[in-house]
């Protein structure tokens, strides 16, 4: 995967919100922290600091959307980030992506936070994040 790949799955998936760009993702990558879980159809990227992990952002093409593989991309990043040292998961998801908070919950995380208009949508709207939690042990 290249962060051309990620960025052109990142755009396709994201179309209420910014995109990532190559560059982005690229500078990411550079980072001895960030790691990324998939293919490039469907990933997910994160980093792994001491024992806590964040997902920083997970796409799947849309052509390839309702296969269950963002549920797979979720079980790999979170044992790479296991066998990384980590012992806690962290994520944020915007309130209105329903789908998401789903999928979520369906890997065990649980809401443990609140941030108050994190998300722009557009030139006006402002959608709070969901902070989300599990244990990876």
């Amino acid at each position: 995967m290249t962060p051309l790949d990620l960025a052109q799955t990142h755009a396709a998936a994201f179309t209420q919100s910014r995109p990532w760009t190559a560059q982005e993702f690229a500078d990411l990558l550079a980072n001895r922290f960030t790691h990324v879980a998939g293919t490039a159809e469907s990933f997910a990227l994160f980093q792994v600091i001491l024992d806590e992990a964040e997902l920083l952002t997970i796409a799947t093409h849309p052509d390839r959307q309702r296969q269950g593989l963002a549920r797979i991309c979720m079980q790999d990043w979170q044992a790479k980030a296991k066998r990384l040292g980590a012992t806690r998961a962290l994520l944020d998801v915007a309130a209105d992506n329903l789908p998401a908070i789903a999928l979520y919950e369906r890997c065990g995380y649980a809401p443990c936070a609140r941030r108050k208009g994190y998300y722009q949508r557009g030139n006006t709207a402002k959608i709070d994040a969901i902070v989300m939690a599990r244990d990876l042990a």
